[in-house]
């Protein structure tokens, strides 16, 4: 296991029985067909980027790359795309109206890959979840993490819960729209995951 505090730095973990899990910052421009290719598909619809273009993807990913607060990493397997990462500070982010925001609290969002020619493998979500918890919760140091997916995204609500999350309130994330980010409206529902739930004893 790779350990590092800091969020531009790669983490690496083996599982076994599962494979080499890296985690490594996204490069915009080199990773932007991957992402949009998920983005664009019909079940990442919650993720808010269906109907844009690749450069418009890569620029969002590009603008995120320049914040302090805000970073993407890609998440791959085995050297294989797996899934897209999102870490975030949550005062400094419209979650942070919706919530009492403590120390050592930190957002995250995923998107994970699309199943192989071979279709869902059971185990495979939680193994890989299992992996960014535990890089945000002790790697990067984090006492808490909050999500907030959209209320109707049953699914995503639902592996979240099973990998140890709480569910919180469901809140309504305000509009944003400033130069550069638009973000409308969002119905969600928030759930956290304390590191002593996490890894007990």
């Amino acid at each position: 296991m790779t350990v590092t505090t800091d969020p531009h730095e790669p983490y690496e973990q083996h599982v076994d029985g599962f494979g080499t899990v890296r985690i490594r910052p996204l490069d915009p421009a080199a990773d932007a067909a991957v992402v949009h290719a998920w983005v664009s598909e019909e079940r990442a619809a919650f993720w808010g980027m269906n109907g844009l273009t690749r450069d418009q993807v890569a620029g969002i990913y590009t603008h995120m790359a320049g914040l302090d607060t805000h970073h993407a990493h890609l998440v791959t397997k085995d050297g294989a795309p797996a899934a897209l990462f999102q870490t975030y500070e949550p005062a400094a982010d419209r979650v942070g109206e919706c919530y009492d925001v403590r120390p050592g609290d930190l957002g995250v969002h995923v998107l994970l890959a699309p199943a192989g020619p071979g279709g869902p493998r059971p185990g495979w979500s939680h193994a890989l979840l299992t992996v960014l918890t535990t890089y945000a919760l002790t790697a990067l140091g984090r006492r808490r993490l909050v999500i907030d997916p959209d209320v109707r995204n049953a699914k995503a609500i639902a592996r979240f819960l099973r990998q140890g999350f709480v569910p919180g309130p469901a809140v309504v994330l305000p509009e944003v729209d400033v130069p550069d980010v638009y973000l409308p409206e969002k119905h969600a529902q928030l759930a956290f995951l304390e590191r002593p739930v996490a890894f007990p004893g």
